[in-house]
């Protein structure tokens, strides 16, 4: 590892980091239950499988064109859970640019009965809410979720950590510097976070990130139940997002698991020249180096393919205990 990075870890543990050749497997909690379920950080790369209950995903894969909304979720998650899934993740709202806002009610709408559905389908699988309303991540949970997910990191909305704190249940937690759809997160953040201006782009993320942590830790939510996101595309450049997945060892440093979400995102297209229907091999690549600096958890649409591609990866860079 670079005398730089190792400074920088070395410093965020005030001068007593681990051995350097430690940082990728040291965390705050080596594991994560969830009913019957471990997740044993550093053992190998979980997979969460993407099940978007929405008309306008930018990936074309949204559950709601498909008529039968939850038949087709349920047909789509025994798929993933067969091609190696360890997690279906359920959202009701895009997060596309210039996608439409959806308020709490229909959000709900589109997810509670996915998630009830799943939850009676597959008993045993781990159910995570794409969420940052207080609101439907309460329902969702009561429905049968295991896992909150947070594309503003719990500044959205102040009762979220404390809907989470209440349920004991684990928070994803992503920066997030996009231009926000709704008017209420809008009004809430003001200018501080449109663009992507970054004085110095992995300190300015894990700073941020730390934030979003603090506001965990203020509302009783455990190190242990805390995962990281470092929000690839959001409020982020081309540029910026291939040098997030290439220094994900710097975030890692910080002791939390990761959680990387790079699938077919337009980064990926920009890169390639392709659109989001073409964009498999080069998400491949992203998982692969991703893994390789650290990725504990990948969120993905194409989970065969990337459940392979973790597969192999984990047999070359993880060492067996």
């Amino acid at each position: 590892m670079p005398e730089a990075i190792f400074s920088r870890v070395r410093d965020y543990f005030g001068g007593s980091a681990p051995p350097c050749n430690d940082i990728l497997t040291w965390m705050k909690s080596p594991s994560l239950q969830i009913g019957s379920f471990t997740f044993e950080w550093g053992s190998r790369t979980y997979v969460m499988g993407i099940l978007n209950v929405t008309p306008d995903s930018f990936s074309g894969d949204g559950i709601i064109a498909k008529g039968d909304v939850v038949n087709a979720a349920v047909d789509q998650a025994r798929d993933f859970l067969a091609s190696g899934a360890d997690i279906l993740d359920v959202g009701g709202e895009s997060t596309r640019p210039g996608s439409a806002p959806v308020n709490a009610d229909e959000e709900m709408e589109r997810v509670i009965p996915i998630i009830q559905a799943l939850h009676k389908n597959f008993p045993d699988a781990i159910i995570s809410i794409d969420t940052y309303k207080a609101q439907v991540a309460e329902e969702a949970i009561k429905a049968g979720a295991h896992i909150v997910n947070d594309v503003w990191g719990l500044r959205a909305d102040d009762r979220l950590a404390f809907v989470a704190a209440k349920y004991k249940t684990p928070v994803i937690l992503m920066h997030n510097r996009s231009n926000p759809a709704s008017v209420e997160v809008c009004e809430k953040f003001g200018n501080a976070y449109v663009g992507a201006e970054y004085e110095n782009l992995i300190e300015d993320v894990k700073r941020e990130l730390l934030e979003c942590v603090a506001i965990a830790k203020n509302a009783q939510i455990a190190d242990s139940l805390i995962v990281l996101d470092p929000g690839i595309g959001f409020g982020k450049t081309r540029e910026h997002n291939l040098e997030l997945v290439n220094r994900l060892d710097e975030i890692r440093a910080l002791g939390y698991p990761i959680l990387l979400g790079t699938s077919r995102k337009s980064f990926i297209g920009f890169t390639l020249d392709l659109p989001a229907d073409q964009r498999m091999e080069g998400t491949a690549a992203t998982v692969a180096v991703g893994i390789a600096r650290g990725a504990d958890i990948i969120r993905v649409h194409d989970v065969k393919e990337m459940a392979r591609v973790a597969k192999m990866t984990d047999a070359i860079v993880r060492m067996p205990k």
